[in-house]
Formats: structure tokens, sequence, C-alpha cells
């Protein structure tokens, strides 16, 4: 099955078993403090997120998988560009792994065939695949699996890979053996807790998502709140901010597939560009990316404030193309949009909003 797995892509595969009641404490807690703000399918399930043999009945075994997500000409000292990236007021910056073809199809249809394969081999095979769609405790799994440990940040890390993958799961009515977990490798270090931009990292491995970047810019519907504005920066969709500076991504390898390629058109684009899409221009150029989920009302939101932060940090002359791009969509239809735009506009008092 390993073998599959590699000739589908896949980095790693273990297996874990199907009682998670350890985790069900954490999950609850968290819930209950509304950690996970708007995502309210978080809590729909209930403990059924922590009860594989619930969420799909007869369940024994669960396959996770990682694939490696950095596109395939990634240049050494990548971390660095990144960082260079978002000293760039004026260039939009975009998530890694968004940058791609959206990972939930390429692992779901892999997953789908890695189970294909493994039922050929054994007979029917009850079965079903999960790529971050659906109430699985994708983390707890890996490391329960031998994928990783989770990280102070709460992602899933590993000392060959870094934290730079994605994860995806198979629920099996197979009785298959347990892979060993992996320890804990993050000792005394706190670099993601202290870069996070907005603090979201509340304590080691709690992450309040209401704070976070990648949840503001993505999962949230509404309005972003005023005193975390000035802080998403050039971000515009997602941030990998904790992940750049978490020293285990010095490990981190590159993708075997195309599909994570980055397109044309979404890394070191100006704000200004970004924001002259209209509705069809951001569905066709975000067709078959995790960007299009988005909407293009909440692209423009999250690029409004970014072109305010530019805004504040700018001189009088990089300030006028950015004041024109807010004032040309000014009568936006949208009463999200127009709030955002008109935020933008005051972050430059002194050089004036007209």
């Amino acid at each position: 099955m390993r073998q599959w797995a590699r000739e589908l892509g896949f980095s790693q595969i273990g297996i874990a078993g199907v009682d998670l009641s350890g985790a069900e404490a954490g999950l609850v807690q968290w819930l209950a403090q509304g950690f996970h703000g708007d995502m309210h399918y978080m809590a729909a399930h209930g403990l059924k997120r922590a009860r594989p043999a619930e969420l799909v009945p007869g369940t024994i075994s669960v396959i996770t998988a990682r694939m490696d997500y950095l596109p395939h000409d990634t240049p050494a000292g990548w971390q660095g560009v990144e960082f260079a990236r978002l000293q760039q007021p004026t260039q939009g910056v975009v998530s890694l792994y968004a940058r791609g073809r959206d990972y939930h199809k390429v692992l779901r249809a892999r997953l789908q065939k890695l189970a294909d394969r493994l039922a050929q081999a054994v007979g029917p095979l009850g079965h079903r695949v999960f790529t971050d769609s659906a109430p699985v405790l994708e983390a707890e799994l890996a490391a329960r699996s031998g994928q990783g440990w989770r990280g102070k940040h709460t992602l899933l890390l590993n000392r060959q890979a870094g934290s730079m993958f994605f994860l995806g799961e198979i629920y099996i009515d197979l009785a298959l053996e347990p892979t060993e977990a992996s320890s804990a490798h993050c000792g005394q270090c706190s670099a993601c807790m202290d870069i996070c931009p907005t603090q979201a990292i509340v304590a080691p491995y709690r992450l309040d998502a209401r704070r976070c970047i990648s949840y503001l810019t993505i999962e949230h519907a509404g309005p972003i709140p005023l005193e975390l504005r000035p802080l998403l920066g050039n971000h515009i969709y997602g941030c990998d901010d904790c992940q750049l500076v978490c020293p285990w991504n010095k490990f981190a390898q590159t993708s075997t597939l195309a599909d994570f390629a980055a397109r044309a058109g979404l890394s070191g684009q100006q704000l200004v560009h970004l924001f002259s899409w209209d509705e069809a221009s951001f569905l066709r150029l975000t067709e078959g990316s995790p960007i299009r989920r988005i909407g293009h009302e909440r692209w423009l939101r999250n690029v409004a404030i970014a072109l305010g932060n530019a805004l504040r940090v700018a001189d009088a002359q990089t300030a006028a193309p950015l004041r024109a791009a807010l004032h040309n969509r000014s009568d936006a239809t949208s009463t999200l949009v127009r709030e955002h735009i008109a935020w933008a506009l005051a972050q430059a008092p002194n050089l004036g909003n007209t």
C-alpha cells in the first residue's frame, strides 16, 4: 500500500485506530470557548468528529495520508522569498497552498484511487474518503498514525517534511495494524506564537480561529473586526507566517505533482490589479483554485483591507493609484465591500482621501 501511495503522489501513509476518546475533552473545550467562530460546521456533528465509527458506521481503521504541496520549482531559501513579499505592502499575498489547483479535488481523487487499489487486493471494501471536507479530526488521526506531531500552532509537523503538506483519510471497514505515533519535537520554541500578527495562538497548542488571518480571510463571511484589520497587512487569502518561521520547515519537501505549481496571476500581483477584477474575471482566474470558494465579495473585502494597510504607509506618489482603485469601486453594490473601502480610504488621513 505504501508503494501504491507513492505512485499516486502521497508522501506518507499511516494507520490509525478509531478510539479518539482522548481528544474529546479538548474538542469540547475549544468549541465551548467559541474559538471556532463562524465555523458552525465544527460543532454541528457533535462528538462524531472524535468518533469515526459513528460518523461512518462500520469503520474499523483509518488510513491517513499526507501530500507535500510546495511547488516543484520552489527555490532554496523560499521562506526568505515569502517574508520579502510581506514587506511589499502594495503586493497581495496568497497563501502558498492556494496558488495551485484546489487540493480538495487532487487529494480526494487520489485517495479514491488508493482505496480502489486496496479493494482490488483484499476484496469488497466499505470505505469513505475525506479531505478537509467533513467532521474529521484530521490532525489527531494523522498524529496517532505517525504522520507527525501537533505543533504549538496546532498544525501537524513532520521531522522530514515540516508542515507544508495536506492531509487526507480513508475510513475503512477493514482491521489494519495501527502505525506507531510520533513523538513531539517543538521543545521550548515559541517562534510560531511570537510571529502571529494577530496573536491567534493564545497558548501552546491552542488557536483562537476568530483571530487567525486564514480564518478571517477565508472562513469568515462578514466584516473583519476593526481592531484586526491593520494586522492583516497584505495577506489577502490565508496566512503562512507561523509556518515560514518554523525551524522544521527547513526540511519541507516539494511536490511531485504539477497540480500544485503556482498559477500565473496569483503570485506577486499588485493589489490595484487584483482589486480591478470583476466577478467574471474572478471566476475565470480562480477556476479550479481553492480561492474561488470565498466568492468575489469576500475577495474584494480582503483586497480592500490590504489596500488600506498599504495606504497607511504610502508616500503621496504611491498612494495615488491605491486611492484611485478604491474610489473606482466606491459605488459597489455590496454593503460589505463599500464599508471596507471607506475604512481603507480613511487610513491615509495625512494624504487626503480624494
